[in-house]
């Protein structure tokens, strides 16, 4: 099998330890996938602010990704980053700034991501006119739509191009759009775009039933699940911990005690990937869904690699690429 330089590298150096996890869990998620399973990729904290839409987008545009869960965050930033990235302001001593550093930045009009600084104007209120546009539009049409619909027909809508700085290629989100790629956003609320959403409610000039809800993903997904349950099933690939690998991974749990459902096939392959201070990331790929809480089955394989998120996805993803 043919592989590029950086999947080559891996095979020559990676040999032991969080490297040789590494290499086995990009493994097993490459054999999930050739023996017919489904992939869901989950994406923590500020992934797309790392740039993972290079790698991640595609991967999407080549199959290799069949459902995404993700945090607000990553929804937005993916297009944030799209629209305005010659305005954002990298901060290498972040870890050094003062009270007072910091109250210069936001003052300035720059809200930090670790280092890397997202600016207000260019990002944020620059999406928020045409987001707005088609939260209304639906509303006036008594339609309603998840957080990632409404933005897939603002990218599908094109109005966003004038403002392109970067390829479109290496935008996750418009491979997703394109592919019309499941997503589901647990706590969407808590997210710019939910704050402003929030904000407009407030004000009366929408209104909350406009946007679907966390619950109605929920159900969404549980429909999803026993759909693609079969055969290989769905694997798992967790980047990062908190609630966009915790809210997918309780679908099973779910249908089996809640819903008596005791026939349902737990997740094939476990990939898990957990960041902490943006430092420690735990990868673990294997796709049956946690054993423990009753969510992955005693022989689902199981990948956990201990490293930086920012590192290790993109170099997972090079090699099912074949970079």
């Amino acid at each position: 099998m043919q592989r590029g330089p950086i999947s080559e590298f891996m095979i020559k150096h990676y040999r032991h330890f969080n490297a040789a996890a590494m290499v086995d869990a990009a493994k097993g998620y490459e054999q999930h996938l050739l023996e017919g399973g489904k992939m869901m990729i989950t994406l923590a904290g500020a992934m797309s602010t790392a740039e993972l839409g290079i790698s991640l987008a595609e991967m999407i545009r080549q199959g290799k990704v069949d459902i995404i869960s993700c945090t607000g965050a990553n929804l937005e930033e993916d297009i944030m980053n799209l629209v305005a990235h010659s305005h954002y302001k990298r901060v290498p001593n972040y870890r050094d700034l003062s009270p007072q550093d910091e109250w210069d930045l936001l003052e300035g009009g720059f809200n930090r991501v670790t280092d890397t600084c997202i600016p207000e104007e260019e990002a944020f209120r620059r999406i928020q006119k045409h987001i707005f546009k088609q939260w209304k539009g639906a509303q006036d049409k008594g339609e309603r739509y998840f957080p990632h619909e409404y933005m897939y027909k603002m990218l599908l809508s094109k109005e966003m191009e004038q403002y392109y700085e970067i390829d479109p290629k290496n935008s996750w989100m418009i491979a997703a759009a394109e592919r019309n790629l499941p997503i589901i956003v647990p706590g969407w609320e808590d997210s710019t775009m939910g704050n402003i959403f929030a904000s407009y409610c407030i004000k009366k000039e929408l209104n909350p039933s406009t946007m679907k809800s966390g619950i109605e993903y929920m159900t969404w997904l549980a429909d999803y699940y026993i759909q693609n349950s079969g055969g290989k099933g769905i694997g798992f690939f967790q980047v990062g911990g908190g609630i966009a690998g915790d809210f997918p991974i309780c679908v099973v749990p779910m249908l089996y005690q809640d819903m008596e459902m005791h026939d349902i096939p737990f997740g094939h392959t476990f990939v898990r990937s957990v960041i902490q201070q943006q430092v420690m990331v735990r990868i673990v790929v294997l796709f049956p869904m946690k054993k423990y809480l009753g969510k992955l089955d005693i022989k689902t394989p199981k990948f956990i690699i201990e490293s930086d998120a920012s590192i290790v996805a993109p170099l997972v993803f090079a090699w099912l690429l074949k970079w």
